[in-house]
């Protein structure tokens, strides 16, 4: 069930940088580590219901249902932009968390969990990936897609706060090149958008 091309697989991509990854990213980067940890955390729980709905069967409605899916579809894509637009918006006037300040994790936790939860290629690749590790013949398919789930949720969060620790650590740089801070700002504002527009050109 938990096989090595499972976890390759699965790590592969968790890797590929995404709408969750560039957030706890620059979580990491304003509100130090801590802040990523929570990020990390949110992005990860964000994944819960596609996986559910995918082991309940929804996704295949979702899949059956072109209009059902065009509209989730939209609805992501939307938000997605809202972000690309308000960190372009933003850029070089991005505000670093000082000593004795600490963000607020609950806002930072429902931010990340609505990213990932407003991208329903998320539910069809689960719905299309998992069977494909399920052992033949398995007495209970539900369960062992349960397991692999909890397993691909927990890689996530690794990796997640990995690159949110490692976004925090070069914070000391930053701090002293608001051009580079800029720039940052900018080019995930464009990768986030690319995303955006990506996901409401995709087909089922």
């Amino acid at each position: 069930m938990i096989t090595t091309e499972f976890l390759l697989t699965s790590l592969a991509v968790i890797l590929i940088p995404g709408t969750g990854a560039i957030y706890t990213i620059t979580t990491g980067i304003t509100h130090k580590g801590r802040a990523s940890l929570a990020a990390a955390f949110g992005c990860t729980l964000g994944i819960l219901p596609h996986i559910l709905s995918s082991v309940l069967g929804l996704s295949a409605i979702l899949n059956m249902s072109a209009h059902i899916f065009s509209a989730i579809k939209m609805v992501g894509a939307a938000y997605l932009l809202y972000l690309a637009w308000n960190m372009w918006r933003e850029a070089g006037k991005l505000e670093f968390k000082q000593e004795g300040q600490e963000a607020d994790a609950g806002q930072i936790i429902l931010k990340a969990i609505t990213i990932n939860l407003l991208n329903p290629k998320l539910t069809l690749f689960f719905f299309s990936f998992l069977p494909l590790f399920i052992t033949d013949n398995a007495s209970s398919p539900t369960m062992e897609m349960l397991v692999l789930s909890m397993v691909f949720m927990g890689l996530t969060l690794i990796v997640f706060a990995l690159y949110g620790l490692l976004a925090s650590s070069i914070r000391t740089y930053l701090l002293n090149s608001s051009r580079a801070v800029k720039r940052m700002q900018q080019a995930f504002a464009v990768v986030i958008a690319a995303f955006a527009v990506k996901l409401a050109l995709t087909d089922q």
